[in-house]
């Protein structure tokens, strides 16, 4: 505080910092830096394979608009501190309708102009600019000397299917419909996720299968992980190893929460020691180029055997989510299938002498709800493209929707007493547990996606010792 009583807040500066450190081109780097350069041949790539799906994609959208201009954004880089940004995501909906992923560039904008009887599509974006002008060396955020190639606009029409053009021949309108502007669009091209098509279910599978090699990473680095004061960020590394190395990113921030931690539903600080004796639970999920994740979770004894009480609950969970496996059907509705598993973890809480009333009492829809102390989160949720795929989507058609083949969601029952809670016994307490798989809906019932990781506490057990021996 300065003497005259005012205060002083920092804020932005008024300059732009880039340019305060800047180094002024000398005139012989301006006279040369354009000349000296091998040509750069022009193939057109064939069509991803994604392209005719996302084709398809448009048209479904644009029968729920005939006569409307859509515009759908792919978002713009985020600052994370001064000049440097945060890895670029496209939105949701821009990478879904597009079919461009991990490579999509910021800025972009996909528009669905009207015509008789449909839409036409054309992509805008900021395509490479020639190596004459200043962009090429001058800009640290788009030109190509300091970010590596960009592509064009002929290279990515043929990529992707679609006419493309620059970004500085959009023209936005003041009646557009614009995602996340329009409530429904935004709704629109959230619903129209719900069910996947086969190019979605297969970049699914892969997703949960580099996931799965991931967990199997930890499960063998788990001697250095217990040697480490942090060994809750060597877990993050180890399944960050492999999410870079055969996909894009993680999903979404691994939570690698250990020994009481694990009663903190998304506990992402990663910062505590791996104890033997104590459990982990693991929830993460790789991505791949197309941004399509897994989203799975396994709790495992440290020591590599359970104890008598940490069985007795990792088996209840268990029990929970075969419950909700054998509910989910085509025909039901969504939120069945948490109910199912909200009855196993009430009535093993009411026999535990957990709950001040009876289970029956504590599934009263208006009255209980005592046990949801112990799993406050929702036993299920799409998955895709997003790791909460659909989030905007109508309750009627999501929480209250009516199972289809085709739609993939999470079952993933848990419970979880925290160190501090004393409604529970004091063995009990710092213990948390939840099993999360990936299933598919099919004619019959649903697949389990996430299979091949171990389930059972015995399954468990064996997969520890196999994987440090």
């Amino acid at each position: 505080m300065s003497s005259t009583g005012e205060t002083t807040t920092a804020t932005a500066a008024a300059t732009d910092s880039t340019q305060n450190r800047k180094q002024p081109f000398p005139q012989g780097f301006l006279d040369t830096i354009s000349t000296g350069w091998a040509a750069r041949p022009e193939t057109a790539p064939p069509a991803r394979d994604q392209a005719p799906y996302a084709a398809a994609r448009r048209t479904k959208l644009s029968a729920q608009f005939p006569g409307k201009r859509l515009v759908v954004p792919a978002g713009e880089l985020k600052q994370r501190s001064n000049d440097t940004d945060y890895p670029f995501r496209a939105h949701a909906a821009f990478s879904h309708l597009t079919g461009w992923g991990s490579d999509a560039e910021p800025g972009s904008v996909l528009v669905l102009d009207p015509t008789e009887g449909g839409h036409t599509a054309t992509l805008y974006f900021r395509e490479r600019a020639d190596r004459t002008t200043p962009e090429f060396y001058g800009d640290a955020t788009i030109g190509e000397f300091w970010i590596g190639p960009r592509p064009s606009a002929a290279g990515v029409s043929a990529d992707l299917g679609l006419a493309t053009a620059h970004i500085d021949d959009f023209e936005q309108h003041d009646d557009d419909l614009v995602v996340d502007e329009d409530a429904a669009l935004t709704r629109a091209v959230s619903e129209l996720r719900l069910v996947k098509d086969e190019y979605e279910l297969a970049q699914l599978r892969l997703a949960i299968r580099v996931t799965a090699d991931g967990f199997d990473d930890i499960v063998r680095e788990l001697p250095a992980i217990i040697e480490h004061p942090r060994g809750e960020r060597i877990v993050e590394g180890v399944f960050h190893r492999r999410a870079r190395s055969e996909g894009n990113w993680e999903g979404y921030d691994t939570i690698a929460a250990s020994g009481p931690h694990a009663c903190y539903l998304h506990w992402t600080r990663n910062d505590g020691a791996v104890v033997p004796g104590d459990l982990i639970l693991i929830d993460a999920g790789a991505e791949m180029d197309s941004l399509y994740t897994a989203d799975i979770t396994r709790t495992i004894p440290v020591s590599g055997t359970f104890s008598e009480i940490q069985r007795k609950v990792y088996e209840t969970v268990r029990e929970a989510a075969d419950a909700a496996f054998a509910a989910a059907r085509p025909g039901v509705t969504f939120r069945s299938v948490h109910e199912t598993a909200m009855g196993v973890i009430a009535r093993r809480t009411a026999e535990w002498g957990l709950l001040p009333v009876s289970a029956d009492e504590a599934l009263d829809a208006d009255r209980g709800g005592q046990h949801r102390r112990y799993m406050v989160h929702g036993t299920s949720h799409h998955l895709g493209i997003d790791v909460h795929d659909c989030a905007q989507a109508r309750r009627e058609m999501y929480y209250d929707g009516i199972l289809e083949p085709g739609m993939v969601f999470t079952i993933e029952p848990g419970l979880y007493f925290q160190i501090d809670d004393e409604t529970v016994p004091a063995e009990y307490r710092g213990i948390g547990v939840r099993i999360e798989d990936d299933v598919l809906v099919t004619a019959s019932g649903v697949e389990n996606l996430s299979a091949a990781l171990p389930r059972t506490a015995d399954e468990v057990e064996a997969w520890v010792a196999r994987l440090r021996s």
